[in-house]
């Protein structure tokens, strides 16, 4: 289950900013999570507590924001939105896309004390 080790980053981020920014506890974390992110949100929270207990982010209120997988169409030329990489264009059918959002993954918001 790679979340676990995805929730161990987050926890190491937070350890060293509440080092360098001199806070001590973490009230709520914010996440960015594209669809194309391959991270199953449902076992990253799972994870989010187990990982964080001894942390600053104890008890730590976890919010996701999962964000739209967004594709450019080579031979149309359109910006679409799919919900999973390798479905085809839903203005012309081809399956000739680039990938242009939706398969990151970052730290949105940190609310600290």
């Amino acid at each position: 289950m790679h979340e676990m080790a995805i929730c161990e980053s987050i926890r190491g981020i937070l350890e060293e900013e509440a080092a360098r920014q001199a806070f001590s506890k973490v009230d709520r974390v914010c996440l960015e999570i594209g669809r194309l992110s391959g991270v199953e949100v449902e076992a990253l929270k799972f994870g989010f507590d187990v990982v964080m207990r001894g942390s600053p982010a104890e008890n730590a209120r976890l919010e996701i924001v999962e964000t739209p997988g967004r594709a450019w169409c080579m031979p149309c030329g359109q910006s679409i939105t799919i919900a999973a990489r390798y479905e085809p264009c839903p203005a012309c059918g081809s399956h000739q896309m680039q990938v242009t959002g939706g398969d990151e993954m970052k730290i949105r918001e940190l609310e600290v004390s």
